[in-house]
């Protein structure tokens, strides 16, 4: 099965655990077989592989996303990365060309496009090969899945089949309605859009050609800003008259707000939560390696994270987003592709940071202009780089770059490191990357 995850949203209505680096689909609140927790991509993935083994997986995401992409699954999926946001169509034709022209993916193959953060069992990546193998016998130019619905929802689309068999013909395509059309819609027999599609390869490259001039990755690539922002449902499914659905019958929940997300939480608590036994109905996600007490809370989401801190009533929670665009704040923690760093303390003319480097992992090899840094050596093993000067280092050494200074460090064993920037302008702009001949 060739599949393409779509990876994006800005990561607003889960704050303080998300914001425009780290979405939904990264934060690690699932429990795996080992007890450990794990994100919403990474229990996808896994999903996958146990249904499909041999599943050529590829993630659509922007340049943003792809290092905590990296972070979370290594080398397991390939990461088609976007320029820049363009909608659902514009990346779903970049990824199959990307599949197609880098990968040699064939025209005849069958390609399953869903999003990356559904929370399903795996009977539903079951119902994805079934999708992938009636997209390969041809039996309709576009298969969808939909869902079937089991309440009368205003937050999703519907798709209107023609009957009630399994695999139907689909009559129309339904925008979100309010509450007393979903029910009428829903008394027709419509199924819930999950945004979860197949056809083949060929078919997609003519509608890349048809729509956006041309089905040639590099192409695509190198224009992608110029390209109209649409989506595949707009551009295609809602036009395409040989298409069908099938249903899907299993549990599927899409966590976009806290109420879900508090819904799919296997516990109550995340983190060091001490609660008494007066509280009802609260859900509390902990970040901070300090204590949060909760006495009394019912019906309440608390959440705290190096970003900030959520104190909401349940059912207010859902009005988040505006209250977060109010916000303006640097990203105060991220994963990255190398490990991931968390901003400990910002003045007017010092940052503090604590950076982890996974075991091989190095960052950049760079300069800044405008500040000095010092690191200090927490825990661990590997060799600091300045100037071309190689030197190693562990526990308690400290290291000065002032500006100018050219530097790296690299991680034997995983390592944490304080880094203290010091200057009147700190910015991420500040940075000139250089390739690492002198290493």
């Amino acid at each position: 099965m060739n599949i393409i995850l779509l990876s994006g949203g800005s990561g607003k209505r889960l704050w303080p655990l998300s914001n425009e680096i780290r979405s939904k689909q990264f934060i690690r609140m699932f429990q795996n077989a080992e007890g450990e927790l794990e994100s919403m991509v990474q229990r996808v993935y896994r999903q996958i592989v146990t249904v499909d083994p041999e599943a050529r997986i590829t993630i659509a995401t922007s340049k943003k996303q792809a290092s905590a992409i990296k972070n979370q699954l290594n080398d397991k999926v390939k990461i088609c990365v976007e320029p820049d946001r363009r909608d659902t169509f514009p990346a779903i034709c970049l990824a199959a060309a990307y599949l197609h022209d880098v990968l040699g993916c064939g025209i005849q193959e069958p390609v399953v496009v869903c999003p990356v953060e559904p929370y399903v069992d795996n009977d539903y990546f079951v119902a994805l090969q079934e999708l992938s193998e009636l997209a390969a016998d041809g039996s309709a130019a576009l298969s969808l899945l939909g869902m079937e619905p089991t309440y009368p929802s205003e937050k999703y689309g519907y798709i209107i089949p023609r009957d009630k068999d399994r695999f139907s013909r689909v009559e129309a395509f339904k925008e979100k309605p309010d509450m007393q059309t979903a029910e009428e819609y829903i008394a027709r027999g419509a199924l819930w859009n999950g945004g979860v599609f197949a056809f083949r390869m060929e078919y997609l490259l003519n509608k890349s050609v048809e729509l956006l001039g041309t089905c040639d990755y590099q192409v695509l690539f190198d224009g992608y800003e110029k390209l109209s922002k649409i989506s595949f449902d707009y551009a295609v499914a809602e036009k395409e008259t040989d298409i069908k659905v099938l249903r899907f019958s299993g549990g599927w929940m899409d966590i976009g707000t806290w109420i879900t997300f508090a819904e799919a939480m296997e516990a109550a608590d995340i983190g060091r939560v001490i609660r008494n036994d007066t509280c009802e109905n609260t859900h509390v996600v902990n970040e901070l390696n300090i204590p949060v007490i909760c006495m009394g809370c019912k019906d309440m989401i608390i959440s705290a994270s190096s970003d900030g801190i959520l104190v909401s009533e349940k059912e207010q929670s859902s009005y988040i987003k505006p209250y977060v665009d109010q916000i303006e704040q640097q990203v105060m923690y991220a994963e990255k592709s190398w490990g991931s760093f968390t901003v400990l303390d910002v003045q007017k003319d010092s940052m503090t940071i604590k950076i982890v480097l996974l075991p091989g992992n190095k960052l950049h090899y760079h300069s800044h202009a405008m500040r000095d840094e010092v690191w200090t050596v927490m825990s661990g093993r590997g060799q600091a780089i300045v100037d071309g000067v190689v030197r190693p280092v562990g526990p308690g050494d400290v290291v000065s770059m002032p500006a100018g200074t050219k530097h790296t460090i690299i991680a034997e064993s995983e390592l944490k490191v304080i880094e203290v920037q010091l200057g009147d302008d700190i910015t991420v702009d500040d940075k000139v990357k250089y390739k690492r001949r002198e290493v």
